[in-house]
């Protein structure tokens, strides 16, 4: 690799506001975004669109894709935010790499729901919200993540993800 830019990946379940505060924190910093979810095979949006969550299986090539990215952004040097759920450690696990750092996005459920039953335009309906809660397995310690609270504006998530990781723009 070329360097060691840090690329962040935004994570947790759906409706979390993952899209939306990635996309802030990239416009402060002038990093590169990818969307995650433009990175899914067809097949798992119809999948998802028709209401029926992902497995193992399916989330296996999606997660080689967005690892891809990440590859891509760290051998050309450039600092990126990507966003990906990563629900579990093994998804986690194939994405980690040295300048890699996950945001988990997290608050009370019910406020999730809530956000999601108010999105448009989107594939992931919110009945599956319960299926990425019962597939989360919160970062551990030893993995090189920070826990940004819900009950926070996005602006002030941004603010807290560059306060903990020490980040600033033009840096």
């Amino acid at each position: 690799m070329a360097t060691t830019a840090p690329v962040l990946v935004f994570m947790g379940p759906a409706g979390t506001g993952k899209s939306t505060v990635a996309a802030l924190l990239a416009g402060r910093l002038g990093w590169d975004l990818q969307e995650g979810d433009d990175l899914h095979p067809s097949a798992n949006v119809t999948k998802m669109a028709a209401g029926h969550a992902l497995n193992d299986d399916d989330r296996w090539p999606w997660l080689d894709r967005v690892a891809a990215w990440i590859d891509a952004q760290s051998a050309a040097g450039r600092p990126g935010v990507i966003t990906c759920s990563a629900l579990k450690r093994s998804y986690r696990d194939v994405l980690r790499r040295e300048n890699v750092t996950f945001v988990l996005l997290m608050g009370d459920p019910a406020l999730i729901l809530d956000r999601l039953l108010r999105r448009q335009g989107h594939f992931m309906p919110p009945s599956l919200l319960r299926s990425q809660f019962d597939a989360l397995e919160v970062p551990d310690a030893d993995e090189r993540a920070i826990h940004v609270d819900l009950d926070l504006t996005p602006q002030q998530q941004v603010d807290t993800v560059l306060a903990q990781l020490d980040l600033s723009p033009g840096a």
